[in-house]
């Protein structure tokens, strides 16, 4: 069965597939502001990095038709979204990486409106929203090259290495489609290697039993279901003998920010000598941070760990302390894999010769 797309940008209207709602219900939600995209972006119905930029690039587009003539306003519009899409949600690089190059489009396009005698009245925004989705249909189909890209770097590595463990959600639901950390599982079960998956549950919101075991129940590929806490344990079996995560952003140093717990399972392939891998895209290696202490690390809400979908596990007033990432670094990580390559031990040099190598 085919997995349901995440973001689809159709006939002027953005719809999101409601991930809070899975495996129960496949419901879209259908957006027509920034402000209902912003929403969606906040309460995780969309998440993913990649996906949350796919996301923001579209919701630049809504409406800018029907906006005012006058380019001045009209660019105040632009820049008003932007930094309201940018608030969101602040450690995925992806998000700012997206409505930045959209941006760029838009101002391209004011500065040559104010060069020229500009385009009919009651066509500017029309121009404007046509060209923007232009630049957000491309930022979706670089992803999912990426993905596929990712997925033929690294499925080797999964033939020899099957038994595999994953953490949160980095599969299709979370890109354009196919997935990061999950794009060479895939490719790998396609071509006859007998995959075995450990699913993380993912507490608290359970991205990895909601949304991980239920991708890889559609596709077909064989998966066992552990609460986060049972890691170790199935590692000391020897049952697993490789760990690929995704990432939300990779510092310049290599680095890695990726959802809570991951830095729990670096360490134990530290111990158990255990090849531990993190894949993205490279629009989520940030060369502008240098180190994964200046990452920004979102705080959620206290609901999250005292409920449980909806009910509740704790007392009422208990404290709670809910980051939704953390950071591993970078000696932790056996490599970065992305879709130009796998980049072995990844360091601040091997970074900056990684980009300048590959353009």
């Amino acid at each position: 069965m085919e997995i349901p797309r995440s973001v689809v940008f159709e006939d002027g209207i953005l719809r999101i597939l409601d991930q809070t709602l899975l495996p129960g219900r496949e419901v879209y939600l259908e957006c027509t502001s920034v402000s209902q995209v912003i929403k969606a972006i906040r309460e995780l119905s969309v998440r993913g990095a990649p996906a949350i930029g796919i996301a923001a690039a579209y919701a630049m587009i809504l409406g800018l038709e029907s906006c005012s003539d006058d380019q001045s306003g009209l660019r105040n519009e632009v820049l008003a979204r932007a930094a309201q899409l940018k608030a969101a949600r602040p450690t995925a690089v992806n998000l700012c990486w997206a409505v930045d190059r959209m941006l760029d489009n838009a101002e391209s396009f004011f500065d040559l409106q104010w060069s020229q005698s500009g385009p009919e009245p009651g066509q500017t925004g029309q121009r404007l929203a046509g060209i923007l989705k232009d630049a957000a249909d491309l930022i979706y189909e670089e992803d999912k090259k990426a993905c596929q890209a990712i997925g033929e770097n690294a499925w080797q590595l999964v033939a020899r290495y099957p038994q595999v463990l994953t953490h949160c959600n980095a599969g299709s639901l979370a890109v354009s489609e196919l997935g990061t950390a999950l794009a060479p599982i895939y490719l790998a079960s396609q071509r006859g290697v007998p995959v075995h998956v450990y699913v993380d549950e993912t507490r608290p919101l359970l991205q990895g039993s909601r949304l991980t075991a239920f991708e890889l129940g559609r596709r077909g590929v064989d998966c066992t279901l552990i609460s986060d806490n049972m890691a170790a344990h199935v590692m000391a079996l020897g049952r697993v003998d490789l760990v690929i995560v995704g990432a939300d952003r990779v510092a310049a140093n290599g680095d890695a920010a990726n959802k809570i717990g991951t830095l729990n399972l670096a360490i134990l392939c530290k111990h158990f000598d255990i090849p531990f891998y993190v894949a993205c895209p490279c629009s989520t290696i940030d060369l502008d941070t240098e180190t994964g202490s200046g990452i920004e690390i979102e705080e959620r809400a206290a609901e999250e760990v005292r409920q449980v979908l909806g009910q509740p596990t704790a007392p009422v007033d208990v404290a709670v302390f809910n980051p939704a990432f953390d950071v591993t670094p970078a000696a932790l990580i056996t490599g970065l894999i992305t879709e130009k390559g796998i980049i072995d031990r990844p360091s601040y040099q091997r970074l900056r010769v990684f980009e300048s190598s590959s353009g």
